[in-house]
């Protein structure tokens, strides 16, 4: 089966869905990359796409710009005006940066303004070094110039594969606040590794593992089903008396006193934390100054998912 990439709604798309792939698959000879792939992209949302080395990330994106055929289900894109930048970007040494964006410019299908040019260069912090040959850019000048040479066409999808991966902490933030600015003008799927940067700007996830879709959906509801059955307690005084008592609780893993005024706590029942552990804190009568619960982060979750 080969992967039709539908531009009609003959199978009766949905309007606010961007990308949509069905059963997707990709084999290199014995190597599976993908395997059986539903992948959801709604309309103006950014999309994060983490998992490990080899999960299929690049694969992916390689199919939905249609730089890579499928061996298996089918693909849709709403629109033919896509935006790439591939995770090592490379050009004509002799070009300068200017030229390379300008050549973007017009080669894209729809009529972009020359002007577009400076913009996207000052954007993306390479004003300074525009008039300059790329073959002195640095990796990461590189990898900034590959995000303007993709954002000057005026995408409404943009596919971004490790975008930051190889900038200092200040060109990420400028990445960063671009694909944010992004959001709801543009679809963006992008690949990731840092995962602050996707728990950062996405309101949306999937996880991929040896080519399979482990999870897809909000990120907010990824964190929330991965709760830690944590609390940290803070009292004015006697911590171990407060966490002796704790300890006779059923729902209570474990309490330990830090101290005088903290109380880490692991609880086995969630349900039971939530209803019994304040007014349990009250009727022991030492002043509370804070009930915390754990929280976990998305690196947390994607090492526990992914492994």
């Amino acid at each position: 089966m080969t992967t039709a990439i539908e531009s009609t709604d003959t199978n009766q798309p949905d309007p606010g869905i961007a990308i949509e792939t069905r059963a997707i698959s990709k084999a290199y000879k014995e190597v599976v990359a993908l395997d059986r792939v539903d992948l959801r992209v709604k309309q103006g949302s950014i999309y994060g796409l983490v998992g490990p080395n080899g999960a299929g990330k690049t694969t992916m994106l390689g199919l939905i710009s249609g730089l890579r055929s499928a061996t298996g289900g089918s693909l849709r894109v709403s629109s033919p005006y896509l935006g790439v930048l591939p995770d090592t970007p490379q050009f004509d040494r002799w070009m300068t940066g200017r030229e390379v964006v300008d050549l973007a410019r017009t080669l894209a299908t729809r009529d972009v303004p020359a002007s577009a040019v400076d913009e996207v260069l000052d954007t993306v912090g390479l004003t300074g070094a525009a008039g300059r040959a790329v073959r002195g850019y640095s990796r990461g000048m590189l990898q900034r110039l590959g995000l303007a040479a993709a954002v000057v066409v005026q995408p409404d999808i943009l596919l971004l594969d490790e975008p930051a991966a190889a900038l200092d902490p200040a060109g990420r933030r400028e990445v960063l606040n671009l694909v944010r600015a992004l959001h709801g003008k543009s679809t963006v799927l992008f690949s990731s590794h840092i995962l602050d940067d996707v728990q950062e700007v996405c309101d949306e996830i999937g996880i991929l593992r040896r080519g399979e879709m482990v999870y897809q959906g909000s990120l907010d509801g990824l964190l929330s089903r991965h709760v830690k059955r944590t609390y940290a307690v803070r009292v004015d005084r006697g911590a171990e008396g407060i966490a002796t008592t704790l300890r006779t609780e059923d729902w209570v893993r474990s309490a330990t006193a830090e101290g005088d005024h903290r109380i880490d706590i692991v609880v086995s029942d969630l349900r039971a934390a939530h209803e019994r552990l304040v007014p349990l804190l009250a009727e022991v009568g030492v002043p509370v100054i804070e009930v915390r619960p754990g929280e976990s982060s998305l690196e947390e979750v994607f090492l526990e998912v992914t492994q």
